[in-house]
């Protein structure tokens, strides 16, 4: 059997339908709520305002980010439709961060299953399950089983290879400091946290304390944690609740212990 052969057997037994229990992913949906909302509120501030020079600003920041996406993730690193030059990946993957469509890894391997698997239950977001679904609606559900199960056989050897990819991906894991565990690789990365200030560069204490919603020990108010304050503005007004977090006194246990096992 030759390729072409194995990649048509692959697709048709996708093509079998089975059950599949949607499992919403109410932090999107609420994400993506307020995204929406705050699109509209900046056009009303545009209209009362009429800053033009801050709509040009935003209007920039807005391509750039497109750029990262279409020029990088998808042309460059999903498809290898052209190659760039080192400064030029790096400018990619910072408009990529700008866009905050998760990390380049995640994104190819999802199109790369997308084209194998197209309008099939392997699909992320396939058209079969309508225009709403495919067009952000699968970014609010858990993923189909058969999505994971054919993204696991998805060649991904080539992104694993580049620098900058794995920079972006992991570099939380790799550049930082250790202050609340030291013996394990998360750590707290200055490059995360300033090239995305949604608050996931905090890691070494989010590995620790997985629970604390703030994903960091001082959450907004001390920290660049987007996340946390948004969390904490709809906890302001009821619609989040039980917010967990970790006892301070443990906090510190763990930071003293990280300090002597460091020295």
């Amino acid at each position: 059997m030759d390729s072409k052969q194995r990649e048509n057997s692959e697709v048709n037994a996708v093509l079998e339908k089975d059950e599949y229990e949607v499992k919403l992913v109410w932090r999107n949906i609420i994400l993506f709520v307020f995204l929406h909302l705050s699109l509209f509120y900046g056009v009303y501030l545009f209209l009362k305002e009429k800053d033009t020079l801050l709509f040009c600003w935003q209007l920039i920041w807005g391509y750039l980010g497109g750029l990262g996406v279409t020029a990088g993730a998808h042309r460059l690193w999903a498809h290898r439709s052209y190659k760039a030059r080192l400064p030029l990946r790096i400018f990619l993957a910072y408009c990529f961060i700008l866009a905050g469509q998760n990390d380049i890894y995640e994104w190819c391997r999802d199109h790369r299953v997308h084209h194998k698997f197209s309008d099939t239950d392997a699909d992320p977001h396939n058209s079969t399950r309508g225009f709403f679904f495919s067009h952000m609606g699968w970014l609010c559900v858990r993923k189909h089983l058969k999505v994971k199960e054919k993204g696991r056989t998805i060649d991904l050897s080539d992104l694993t290879r580049d620098p900058v990819v794995r920079l972006q991906r992991n570099a939380a894991h790799y550049w930082g400091y250790r202050p609340y565990a030291s013996k394990i690789s998360p750590r707290e990365s200055p490059f995360v946290i300033v090239c995305n200030p949604l608050g996931e560069g905090f890691h070494n204490y989010h590995h620790t304390f997985p629970q604390d919603y703030k994903a960091s020990e001082y959450g907004w108010f001390l920290q660049l944690n987007i996340t946390a304050a948004f969390i904490d503005l709809m906890a302001l007004i009821g619609q989040a609740y039980d917010l967990k977090t970790a006892d301070k006194k443990t906090v510190e246990l763990h930071k003293i212990r990280a300090l002597k096992c460091q020295n």
